[in-house]
């Protein structure tokens, strides 16, 4: 056997699809480290207090909930590539105009287009990789997305420590540049969409699939505690008064932790619901760490807990949607459980300042900890729950 050929491991055998995807969005994570500074932004570049901040990024996470809509229903309709283009360019459109701003009402329109186009390109690209993939190699498939998002993930962090010595502006200009350069390659060799005759898809009942409900319940709590991490870190680290640029280095150090997890844990042999309450322990841990942290030593540590907790999260979540879907509505069905990210990020920035300025770093990270511990602990009545229904 090949040194590369053993290198893939269990991404062998995957369409060219996959492939071109995962090196667009690669690339396009690069310079997606925005979203963890917008906060400290909006505080350090135009003066906002903590509270304002925290309604600012409120606002930009109401917005990515009909955005996510939209690229599913685009998806299904209109085509899986045009739809990813689509996203990604309106991205970087916004991303430049933050970078422009020169008042806190330009910078808050700014984000406002942000977040109505900031989810557009993910239903088309999770139901892309589900698309042209069985359902036993979904859970390989979007493992190596994972794991090429965190690789890019090394040099986004690495990039975002040293661009924030400079101009925190600067970080958003990067995005824009990725998300462009992502755009032109999946626009140049992503196979073309093919659309149904007349443009029409069937009808899909997705809120009526009480599964699918439930599956979002689950994924809004995991993602609401995944953006209180990526939202509150930063904020936490200022609160300590250690560096901005200590958050580019977490990034690096969570990416590094990912990559070095799928080499050598044995993630894709356990089953969705197993993997899951694994995750969520190692998560906790992770949090549990954090709310104790006052350097960067220490939260390091609890970035390797909490990283490797979402490596055995994230993709599981993934599988169990795009199983659920008919492959007419996949674009629809991963919209819908998608709609978790934007609750998420609408509630979190809420959650964390005012946890933050009311309970302290111990609060916010300790009752996170908790709801991942019941989430653990929930994982057997999911798993009757979501069971196919009997013949």
């Amino acid at each position: 056997m090949s040194a590369a050929a053993t290198l893939a491991g269990p991404w062998r055998g995957l369409s060219r699809a996959v492939w071109i995807l995962v090196v667009a969005r690669a690339v396009n994570r690069i310079g997606a480290f925005t979203l963890p500074f917008l906060g400290v932004v909006l505080v350090v570049e135009f003066g906002a207090s903590l509270g304002e901040a925290g309604l600012i990024l409120a606002v930009f996470g109401a917005a990515t909930v009909p955005s996510r809509l939209l690229g599913g229903q685009l998806a299904d309709r209109l085509g899986r590539r045009r739809t990813i283009v689509l996203g990604l360019t309106s991205c970087a459109v916004a991303q430049a105009w933050i970078a422009l701003s020169s008042t806190l009402w330009s910078v808050v329109l700014a984000t406002v287009l942000l977040g109505l186009a900031f989810e557009i390109y993910e239903p088309p690209s999770q139901a892309t990789i589900a698309d042209v993939t069985e359902p036993a190699d979904r859970p390989a498939a979007y493992g190596l997305l994972g794991a090429a998002m965190a690789a890019a993930g090394v040099l986004a962090g690495l990039l975002a420590a040293a661009v924030s010595h400079w101009d925190l502006r600067w970080l958003f200009v990067a995005d824009a540049i990725t998300c462009l350069a992502c755009a032109v390659l999946v626009a140049v060799a992503l196979p073309a969409d093919v659309r149904r005759d007349g443009g029409q898809t069937p009808p899909v009942a997705v809120w009526r699939d009480r599964r699918l409900l439930l599956l979002l319940a689950g994924g809004t709590v995991f993602a609401t505690i995944y953006m209180q991490v990526i939202i509150g870190l930063p904020l936490t680290l200022l609160e300590q008064g250690l560096p901005e640029s200590g958050t580019g280095f977490i990034l690096a150090v969570s990416a590094a932790s990912l990559i070095l997890a799928q080499r050598f844990l044995r993630v894709q042999s356990l089953d969705d619901f197993r993997s899951i309450a694994i995750g969520y322990g190692l998560l906790a841990a992770g949090l549990v760490v954090t709310a104790f942290a006052q350097n960067m030593t220490v939260f390091l540590l609890a970035t390797v807990l909490w990283s490797v907790g979402e490596l055995f999260l994230l993709t599981r979540y993934l599988t169990q949607a795009s199983g659920l879907a008919p492959g007419h509505g996949r674009g629809r069905y991963l919209a819908v459980f998608g709609l978790s990210w934007g609750i998420a990020t609408t509630v979190a920035p809420l959650t964390v300042t005012q946890l933050l300025q009311y309970a302290g770093p111990e609060g916010l990270w300790l009752s996170s900890a908790a709801a991942a511990v019941t989430l653990a602990v929930l994982q057997p009545w999911f798993r009757r729950r979501l069971a196919p229904a009997g013949p």
